[in-house]
């Protein structure tokens, strides 16, 4: 049986924010191993790798996709936080990092890579959901299906739908 520890939405960005710093520099503040963070039973979402359940799917997905990074930072002091006045906290943040793509930095270019949406639920201190929301071409080499980014970097105005937005 579990035990609700009742959890003020400062509580939950501080898990939010050691689940970031732990990703960054490899370990959480206090050395525990990254996936302790999450709950045994939590999901993480991730594009391009999908759906993970549970600790070891999770340990999984975050070493592929860790994988292909050499570093990264997410740059907490920019982040936009929102509560829910539940157990569900969003936060939209940016980050820089190398890749085995390339290196990327924040809003270079502004189309690019470094902008994320995570969505979390966190209760009793652990992460139970974690669905990240990004663009996982970090280096921003993937312009060839594109129209828009084929040859300025910005959107073309010949579509018929150019006008409607």
């Amino acid at each position: 049986m579990h035990i609700a520890h009742p959890m003020t939405d400062e509580q939950r960005k501080l898990v939010a924010l050691e689940y970031f710093n732990a990703i960054d520099n490899g370990s959480t503040s206090d050395g525990r191993p990254f996936l302790e963070l999450f709950a045994e039973d939590a999901q993480v979402f991730f594009p391009k790798w999908g759906l993970a359940n549970g600790r070891v799917e999770i340990g999984r997905l975050f070493g592929d996709v860790g994988a292909t990074l050499t570093r990264i930072r997410h740059h907490t002091e920019d982040f936009n936080w929102i509560f829910s006045g539940s157990e569900i906290v969003v936060v939209e943040g940016r980050t820089s990092g190398q890749h085995l793509d390339g290196s990327w930095e924040m809003d270079q270019p502004i189309w690019g890579s470094g902008r994320f949406c995570d969505v979390f639920q966190i209760r009793n201190f652990m992460i139970q959901r974690c669905f990240v929301y990004l663009d996982p071409d970090y280096a921003a080499k993937d312009t060839g299906r594109y129209r828009w980014l084929k040859k300025t970097g910005r959107p073309a105005a010949r579509s018929p739908y150019a006008g409607l937005w």
